[in-house]
């Protein structure tokens, strides 16, 4: 794993949300990723995971993960220039954080019109991943460079952290922090410092589970991307068992397809209406879904 953040990478206090044209000034002497993280460039071979011991694999529980039935409630545009790397719902928006060297920003999002309302453009040389919003602040990650950045609702920078994996998703359960790093373990953070306070490790019928990727925290459970297939699993926490799956093949429909999209990400629950939000990298669609017996959910979910 290349374990290294940006030491050089200044301080981004002081710094005042950006227009759509402008961006934050990069630091000097920081050196960028070296292998994009997208399906058309990176393989399942060159990600590094958590090694994980012949015992382990033999006492890791077993289950087997029930597939979900869904449907499409609604549809709505979703810029197809974003490389969608984490989505979450706050106070009637979505906020979207997005990846690749010079692109990565985070936004908030009107999710009707698919019209981005205001964003933040991180420094060029950081390739930006997962976000989560806890206690009126955003946590968001980036990939390879061991460097997080906090804002406050306004997109105001408030302060960075370190840490010594690498950046994938993010999400919480209102009291703590939980990130992947694209293995199979999924860790605990303190939002104070970033400091680990635990892990799971996660199985789908009694296999390790790794590449998980964007992670959304709805109703107890777990819910994230698996990185280049169209799946979400539902992962209990207390456990790490794949209790459910949504198999989301052919959602996103070749007439709405040109060749650009990669692989699906991004998932956002509003708690209020019961609505499930995904879209993709690249994807010029974001789907509203209706989803039956969602684990810890007593109804289906409603229609928006």
């Amino acid at each position: 794993m290349n374990r290294y953040f940006l030491a050089s990478l200044v301080a981004l206090s002081g710094c005042a949300p950006q227009s759509p044209a402008t961006s934050v000034a990069a630091p000097a002497a920081a050196t960028a990723p070296t292998t994009p993280k997208s399906a058309s460039a990176e393989t399942v071979a060159t990600r590094t995971v958590a090694t994980r011991t012949a015992a382990t694999r033999r006492d890791a529980p077993q289950n087997s993960a029930r597939q979900l039935s869904w449907s499409v409630a609604q549809s709505f545009p979703h810029d197809a220039s974003a490389f969608t790397q984490g989505l979450l719902w706050h106070d009637g928006f979505l906020f979207e954080s997005t990846g690749l060297e010079g692109h990565s920003e985070i936004r908030k999002v009107d999710a009707v019109s698919g019209q981005v309302v205001s964003r933040f453009r991180l420094p060029s040389p950081v390739f930006g991943e997962g976000m989560a919003f806890l206690d009126g602040k955003f946590y968001s990650l980036t990939w390879q460079s061991g460097l997080g950045f906090v804002f406050d609702e306004k997109f105001k920078p408030l302060g960075r952290f370190a840490y010594r994996n690498e950046g994938w998703g993010l999400t919480t359960d209102g009291k703590k922090l939980l990130q992947s790093d694209g293995s199979d373990i999924l860790t605990w953070r303190d939002p104070r410092n970033f400091a680990a306070l635990g892990q799971i490790s996660v199985t789908r019928n009694g296999a390790p589970l790794r590449n998980l990727n964007e992670l959304e925290w709805i109703e107890g459970f777990v819910w994230a991307n698996v990185w280049q297939t169209d799946s979400i699993v539902i992962i209990d926490p207390k456990s790490g068992i794949v209790v459910a799956e949504l198999d989301l093949r052919g959602l996103l429909k070749a007439q709405d397809r040109s060749g650009r999209e990669d692989v699906l990400n991004g998932i956002a629950y509003d708690a209020a209406s019961g609505r499930l939000f995904v879209t993709g990298k690249k994807w010029p669609r974001l789907f509203s879904l209706a989803v039956e017996d969602i684990p810890g959910v007593s109804k289906t979910a409603r229609n928006p």
